[in-house]
């Protein structure tokens, strides 16, 4: 399999780490859906990061989607999920605050790659109350029982989370300042301790 896009990507991220987390073989090409655009294209015509290919020529895109799929490919015993309804339950919650978080902060990276004079104050500031919502919610359940420390079994929710944490802290760390989020923040600190995230780094 062949992982397409950047890791300064919070989701091509996402899915390299879970990738080493399912001990599945894989290669990975930095290619940017800017800069080498046409390059991306020729792999996928939609040029959407994250792309994977498949050792038969298919294409999936979306980090979700293909995490989904990757877990019925794991060897015994790798799994990405917990189990039991009410542990699933929290899983989700949690993993859904975690993509709405890095979506927004997405949003807001690509607002200001615009001409200054383009831009739309009242969109950015509700980009921005959205983000903070969703940190904020990830803070309050963190607060009340504490994810799993690096060596408990890490899943895609550790790793969304972790992830989306550390590409909001690398763009926005005025916007959300880590002091104000401690659980995220601590929790974010020992994830990226683990041989996946360092072998993974934000490029």
């Amino acid at each position: 399999m062949k992982l397409i896009g950047m890791l300064d990507s919070p989701y091509v991220r996402r899915v390299a780490i879970c990738l080493k987390l399912l001990k599945l073989d894989f290669e990975h090409q930095s290619i940017s859906v800017f800069s080498t655009y046409e390059q991306f294209k020729q792999i996928n015509p939609v040029v959407k990061a994250p792309t994977l290919v498949l050792d038969n020529g298919q294409i999936l895109m979306d980090s979700t989607l293909i995490i989904d799929y990757l877990a019925h490919l794991t060897p015994a015993g790798a799994k990405l999920q917990p189990e039991g309804a009410e542990a699933r339950l929290r899983a989700c919650r949690l993993t859904g605050l975690a993509l709405a978080a890095a979506e927004k902060a997405v949003q807001i990276v690509y607002e200001h790659k615009r001409p200054e004079d383009k831009q739309y104050t009242p969109w950015l500031a509700r980009v921005s109350e959205q983000l903070l919502a969703a940190c904020g919610a990830l803070e309050a359940d963190l607060t009340t029982a504490p994810l799993p420390t690096p060596g408990q079994p890490f899943g895609n929710t550790e790793v969304t989370i972790a992830v989306a944490w550390n590409f909001i802290q690398m763009m926005m760390p005025t916007l959300v300042a880590a002091d104000h989020f401690p659980q995220l923040k601590a929790f974010s600190a020992l994830a990226e301790q683990r041989d996946e995230f360092i072998g993974t780094p934000a490029e």
